[in-house]
């Protein structure tokens, strides 16, 4: 029965140091958005082997570091194409902020990820903002934003 107890206690902790292990390349990944991190440089900056990571990935998140690599860096994509910021905005200019240069690419991606293009997505936000303008009896002109 102990032998058991100690096989538990070692899955917990490698359990846990995988999970440490992602938080720590999503960590890196999201205070640099504006760069694709190689997988080889995301390994040295955390400590551990390619097949380490992968595997530490596949154990917490169900998928490649790559794959969440890209999947953090379309959420960003998203998120400022939706916010309400007010400085007026091109989906190519927020797509290379965060690192997107393959602008076709990155749009069929975006769009399987998301249902709708990026364009959409920026639009959407906009055409609230027009609804929410005449509603209050303010409609400004689209093109001024």
């Amino acid at each position: 029965m102990e032998l058991h107890d100690r096989n538990r206690q070692l899955r917990r902790a490698v359990s846990l140091s995988r999970q440490h292990t992602v938080e720590l390349a999503e960590a890196y990944v999201r205070a640099h958005p504006d760069a694709t991190v190689p997988l080889s440089e995301l390994c040295h900056i955390v400590g551990i082997s390619e097949r380490g990571l992968r595997n530490a990935f596949y154990c917490v998140r169900g998928i490649s570091p790559t794959r969440a690599m890209l999947a953090e860096r379309l959420l960003g994509v998203r998120r400022v194409l939706r916010s309400s910021a007010t400085r007026p905005t091109t989906v190519t200019d927020v797509a290379t902020d965060f690192g997107f240069y393959e602008l076709g690419r990155f749009a069929v991606t975006y769009k399987e990820a998301f249902g709708e293009s990026p364009s959409e997505t920026l639009r959407g936000r906009r055409t609230a903002a027009d609804d929410h303008a005449r509603r209050r009896g303010h409609a400004d002109d689209a093109c001024t934003r």
